[in-house]
């Protein structure tokens, strides 16, 4: 009994090691290429967190962790503003509608925006306060934001060329509802998939282990 028990243990113990020893080596070179993006006050907190639980002595383990960790809050802080961007562009949309130009629609959204969009925003119009050019800004946050590159391309169209933007923000605010409810609809179709993990891994062999073993064992031992 106590040798399956620690043959289970070594097997979970090797697949556990998996993601660690393929993500070691270049963990250091991806967090070296990551883009910097400002983080809010709250982020840096946590950040210094994560540096006092994982310290820099911890080697390629500490490492890999850390590059899970930041990579996992960049996705999350991405979902965030995908999930709230719709809401932001109807703002722009009703700013351009009563009469401002895209660059004080950008004020305008910003007061009224959910935080995951307002500060991306706010760093435009701290960006041309400095003298950077509105058009230069929105590049700057296009490239630190990749999800907001469709509304940029929006908003330059109308600073670079003069097309109307009222009627791209509309459709570009519809497009952006209709990807978050096919990624909703993806993600709810993976849960099947997801449960599997548990049901392998974790039913099956507490049960093999209560049921099978033991009468493996008596078998073999002839009790």
């Amino acid at each position: 009994m106590t040798t399956v028990v620690l043959l289970i243990g070594m097997g979970w113990g090797a697949l556990v090691a998996v993601p660690f020893t393929r993500h070691a080596q270049r963990a250091e070179v991806v967090s070296r290429l990551e883009v910097h993006v400002p983080i809010s006050p709250r982020e840096r907190i946590t950040s210094r967190w994560r540096h006092a639980l994982v310290p820099q002595w911890a080697g390629p383990v500490g490492r890999v962790v850390g590059g899970l960790v930041r990579r996992r809050a960049n996705a999350r802080r991405n979902e965030e503003l995908a999930r709230d961007l719709p809401v932001a562009i109807d703002l722009l949309a009703v700013a351009v509608g009563a009469g401002c130009t895209p660059y004080l629609a950008v004020g305008v959204a910003l007061q009224w925006s959910p935080p995951a969009v307002a500060e991306p925003l706010d760093s435009v119009r701290r960006d041309c306060s400095l003298g950077v050019t509105f058009a230069e800004a929105l590049d700057r946050m296009a490239r630190e934001r990749t999800v907001l590159q469709p509304l940029v391309d929006s908003l330059l169209a109308s600073e670079r060329y003069g097309a109307p933007v009222g009627d791209a923000l509309t459709r570009l605010a519809v497009e952006e509802r209709a990807t978050l409810r096919r990624r909703a609809e993806a993600r709810a179709r993976t849960v099947p998939v997801r449960l599997l993990f548990p049901l392998v891994f974790l039913v099956l062999p507490a049960f093999a282990l209560l049921s099978v073993v033991p009468v493996l064992l008596a078998g073999l031992t002839g009790t």
